[in-house]
């Protein structure tokens, strides 16, 4: 493999992660009313929430969650704001058996 494609693999490969990441709705650039609408809308989205964070957030009565976890209260840094939202959590209390 030459250098030039070994290089141009390099910057499609950056160019494709860029784009993904400029993607994400960012909740730091919505209002609160927003971010809860959009993720009421789809059920679930995955949001950044700061520079290098993001994270799948869930309707309070969701079935995005795995079997084990549980739609749990969160909060957002949003344009307004700290925004309450849910993210799927284990339990803190699992029944015996």
């Amino acid at each position: 493999m030459s250098i030039r494609r070994i290089a141009l693999t390099s910057a499609a490969v950056t160019l494709a992660f860029t784009t993904l990441a400029q993607a994400r709705p960012d909740t730091r650039a919505m209002t609160c009313q927003q971010t809860q609408a959009l993720i009421q809308s789809h059920g679930s989205a995955v949001l950044t929430t700061g520079p290098n964070t993001y994270a799948l957030y869930v309707r309070q009565y969701s079935n995005a969650c795995d079997w084990s976890e549980i739609p749990a209260v969160a909060f957002v840094p949003t344009r307004d704001g700290q925004c309450l939202v849910h993210r799927c959590r284990e339990p803190l209390y699992t029944p015996p058996g």
